[in-house]
């Protein structure tokens, strides 16, 4: 091998590993930051006007997906405790016969909670386009998110980053192969995180009219 072909190899590997470092700090750094702002147990967190269930899909390659289980039955633990009064649910629509918003809506109401105070957007294609349209369309700045706990430290720190006073509520994980396949994938999630925030600054793909939320009166 040519001496200059070697050196652009070593370069190669140079910057190779400097990128997993940073994407490793990255991944370590929005864990660090949300911490404190994490709860497990609805005795212990907050009370909050809203709730912001990010959405994911009842079904994984044709079997039930534990994550969308999980996620509902935290907000229904959290509505029944009154922690809650209202509930956004932010998730994906983008395509014919895929409606995250929708299919959660109704197992929510299967739970027992209202329909009156489920709202639906439909234009959370991201995490930070869910978090960003919570705030623009539908007014909410102060509020719990409920996603399993991986998710919800990176939701947090992006919420934080806009200056809106969440926290997050984790519903169970799930410990299988597609688990840890999922927290992978989270890794890089959080380095294109860093990207959006600080470099690229993007917006979320829509916006729209404002939208006003509905409350059940506090006990």
């Amino acid at each position: 091998m040519k001496q200059s072909n070697i050196n652009i190899f070593k370069s190669f590997l140079a910057f190779l590993t400097v990128l997993i470092i940073f994407t490793l700090a990255i991944d370590k750094y929005i864990s660090i930051s949300a911490k404190d702002k994490l709860f497990y147990s609805s005795e212990s967190i907050p009370d909050k006007k809203s709730g912001l269930l990010l959405g994911t899909g009842k079904y994984v390659y044709g079997n039930p997906n534990p994550f969308y289980e999980n996620r509902l039955n935290a907000v229904s633990e959290l509505w029944r405790k009154n922690k809650i009064s209202a509930i956004l649910i932010s998730g994906d629509n983008s395509r014919k016969n895929y409606d995250e918003p929708s299919e959660m809506k109704e197992d929510l109401k299967k739970r027992g909670v209202p329909e009156e105070f489920i709202n639906l957007d439909y234009a959370g294609f991201s995490t930070l386009d869910s978090i960003i349209r919570a705030n623009k369309i539908f007014g909410i700045d102060d509020y719990i998110i409920i996603s399993q706990a991986f998710h919800c430290e990176r939701a947090v720190y992006i919420a934080n980053r806009y200056g809106y006073n969440a926290i997050g509520y984790c519903a169970g994980d799930v410990k299988t192969i597609n688990g840890f396949k999922i927290r992978i994938r989270e890794i890089f999630a959080r380095f294109k995180t860093f990207i959006d925030l600080y470099i690229t600054k993007r917006n979320p793909k829509f916006l729209g009219e404002k939208q006003d939320i509905k409350y059940r009166e506090s006990k």
